[in-house]
């Protein structure tokens, strides 16, 4: 096999929450046998691959690090970003939607090649805070609004939700330097990786980087 399919293969079991155990039972194979796939002491043959390929719902290709891309079809073609500043209405909603659930899953792919539990951790509570303050202002705009499901006072929120998605930045800075697990990307990679659908990753950088701009301008 390869060593990748090793880390690969534990790390999608503990994404998961699966124990080594139930994993086994799953895919009708020991937990020795199991154990020894996932510390590269043995390799699989094709039927298991493409078993756990279909248990953990990825592509062969990924099992075996040959992509960071968990599934084909996972990301679609995108109109240009010039394009889609002409776009009104709903489409635009689609558009967006669709550049931000793109882009979402590349980042997790790109984690998942990391092999980091505490990066994938800091990153997905700096994105939480970010759609929480979203929500929360969404919900807040009706002032009727009962605010029950909510512990961070309605007026006061945004300061310290702010301060944690620093913080968690900066954590996850801090992760990849302590352990060491930068990836070498360029565009050509990531357009090699995931094909057609980086074209929704390179529209977010334009629009983050554009809207940067922009606001700085009025500053």
């Amino acid at each position: 096999m390869n060593k990748d399919f090793p880390r690969i293969m534990t790390f999608l079991r503990k994404e998961r929450g699966l124990s080594q155990k139930q994993a086994a039972a799953d895919l009708g194979v020991s937990q020795a046998l199991l154990s020894h796939y996932e510390k590269g002491i043995r390799e699989c043959g094709l039927d298991f691959l493409c078993r756990a390929a279909d248990y953990y719902e990825v592509s062969a290709d990924y099992l075996l690090g040959r992509t960071v891309q968990r599934s084909p079809a996972a990301v679609s073609e995108m109109p240009e970003a010039d394009e889609i500043r002409h776009l009104k209405g709903d489409m635009v909603n689609q558009i967006n939607r669709r550049i931000l659930m793109n882009t979402t899953t590349i980042i997790y792919d790109l984690l998942a090649q990391m092999g980091s539990k505490h990066l994938t951790n800091a990153v997905s509570n700096y994105l939480m805070c970010a759609e929480y303050q979203v929500f929360r202002t969404v919900y807040n705009a009706e002032k009727t609004n009962e605010q029950t499901m909510f512990s961070l006072d309605k007026e006061h929120f945004k300061a310290p939700v702010f301060a944690a998605m620093l913080f968690d930045l900066d954590l996850a800075q801090a992760v990849i330097e302590r352990e060491n697990n930068a990836l070498s990307l360029s565009p050509d990679t990531l357009s090699g990786y995931f094909d057609k659908g980086v074209s929704s990753l390179f529209n977010l950088i334009q629009f983050a980087e554009r809207n940067v701009r922009n606001y700085n301008k009025t500053e």
